[in-house]
């Protein structure tokens, strides 16, 4: 019987911009309702791609179209632990007339791979699909087992995907260790590059502020109670208010890992400056280095008034409240009367969404398993910590007991400015080198962890 031979960095480039390229073009576009996302596509292409291994392969839908899917190398010690490679296959709207090129075309234009979800997370699901599906076909018998979940609905609220699954089909995606995006963009230091980790994310607190006034005649607007002009200034309030500056645990380990040098070091963990100092960064590290330190309180939406001739007497306004960690429900309330001031009072605020933040360890074996794996990829590199400013699926399994950290591996190609204004933004592409050093990562992390 011939042995396979394991397919090279060619190869490897080859097929997971292949695989890339076709979830991209699957347009598993997630606007928040429950009709839109439509991952079923994606999952097909997935289960087809995976379907030749020999592995456990499961497909599970929280509603028709939002499908996800799992396969499985099943551990030979049932006491060993398991590890989770997630990825999710939905992607956020896009707006084509800010794009260079086809959003959804998938394209290979010089050594990069262009489309909607190219670096928000289409670039880990395919690889890790690639890496398990080589894993795979090699014979790969660990003692611990790998999961590999491609997962709906995490660009909304995870209700269609992994919160239902962690609910619903438990046995399925239960894992000691979950890795999922989207750390491992390689910062330069002087002590060589330096790897973020994902070990936590903000939590939320999404809330409806309702301005109440009285309706009138448009026509006669003088001394009116126009609830539309009192939301303009609670809108003005909000984008104005200056949260205090927080320096936590792990933006200190952040920083003293990647090490700024002395000035910057300063800076950046001191309360009193970094405010200030985040305006002369670069944006995307000054977004990263305000929205990390800092409670942040985005309007996002507004409406209210019945018609042009009508002074309104009902305006709502969204807001995307972004909590730290060890902040409660009642200290953000706290924040929000003070940022509106005498319209606390006079104004309604009603929560849709919260969420607690969440973090893991470091001193963890999978920790352990990712820098030594890393450490060889990438020639003189550390990881650090970082807190993600946005919500993944990782704080479903943090809570259901799991260690779960967001990790990659991305080429030096990929500048965290870039891999930062990219998310959710105009012109998403990720290099082809940046995929084939994501691909060996899973490979040799399954190994190193699990054992072959």
């Amino acid at each position: 019987m011939m042995r396979r031979v394991a397919l090279d960095d060619a190869a490897i480039a080859n097929e997971a911009s292949d695989l890339l390229a076709h979830l991209i073009r699957n347009a598993c576009v997630n606007d928040g309702t429950e009709g839109s996302g439509f991952e079923s596509r994606s999952v097909d292409v997935l289960a087809q791609y995976l379907g030749d291994t020999g592995l456990e392969i499961e497909r599970y839908a929280a509603v028709p179209g939002r499908e996800s899917l799992v396969a499985r190398v099943e551990g030979s010690d049932p006491t060993a632990p398991t590890l989770l490679l997630m990825g999710h296959t939905d992607v956020v709207p896009v707006n084509p007339d800010g794009w260079r090129r086809d959003p959804f075309g998938g394209e290979l234009v010089d050594g990069e791979v262009w489309g909607r979800g190219a670096v928000d997370m289409l670039n880990l699901t395919a690889t890790m699909a690639v890496a398990v599906r080589e894993l795979a076909r090699s014979g790969f018998r660990p003692r611990g087992t790998l999961v590999y979940l491609a997962v709906a609905d995490e660009e909304n609220l995870g209700t269609f995907g992994a919160d239902h699954l962690l609910r619903h089909e438990r046995e399925a995606v239960a894992a000691d260790y979950v890795v999922t995006e989207s750390g491992g963009f390689q910062m330069p230091s002087a002590r060589g590059p330096r790897l973020p980790v994902i070990v936590g994310e903000k939590g939320s607190y999404w809330c409806r502020i309702t301005v109440r006034g009285t309706p009138g005649h448009a026509s006669q607007p003088f001394r009116t109670d126009n609830a539309l002009v009192t939301a303009a200034e609670v809108v003005r309030r909000l984008a104005e208010y200056r949260p205090p500056t927080v320096i936590h645990d792990t933006w200190r380990s952040f920083v003293e890992g990647v090490d700024f040098g002395e000035d910057w070091n300063g800076r950046l963990l001191d309360p009193e400056r970094l405010h200030d100092f985040c305006e002369e960064l670069p944006v995307g590290l000054a977004r990263q280095a305000h929205a990390c330190t800092h409670t942040t309180f985005a309007p996002t939406i507004i409406s209210g008034g019945t018609k042009t001739n009508v002074i309104p007497d009902r305006v709502d306004v969204e807001v995307d409240i972004r909590t730290l960690p060890g902040q409660r429900a009642s200290d953000v309330r706290k924040l929000l009367d003070d940022a509106l001031g005498d319209l606390a009072a006079h104004v309604e605020v009603t929560p849709f969404d919260g969420n607690e933040s969440t973090s893991s360890p470091t001193q963890t074996p999978l920790w352990d398993a990712m820098a030594r794996v890393s450490s060889r990829l990438v020639e003189g590199s550390a990881l650090v910590p970082f807190l993600t400013v946005g919500a993944t699926d990782a704080r479903f399994f943090r809570r259901s007991g799991s260690v779960a950290y967001g990790f990659g591996l991305f080429s030096r190609r990929l500048s965290f400015d870039s891999f930062a204004s990219m998310f959710h933004g105009n012109d998403e592409r990720v290099d082809v080198d940046s995929l084939v050093l994501s691909t060996r990562l899973w490979q040799a992390l399954a190994a190193d962890l699990l054992g072959g």
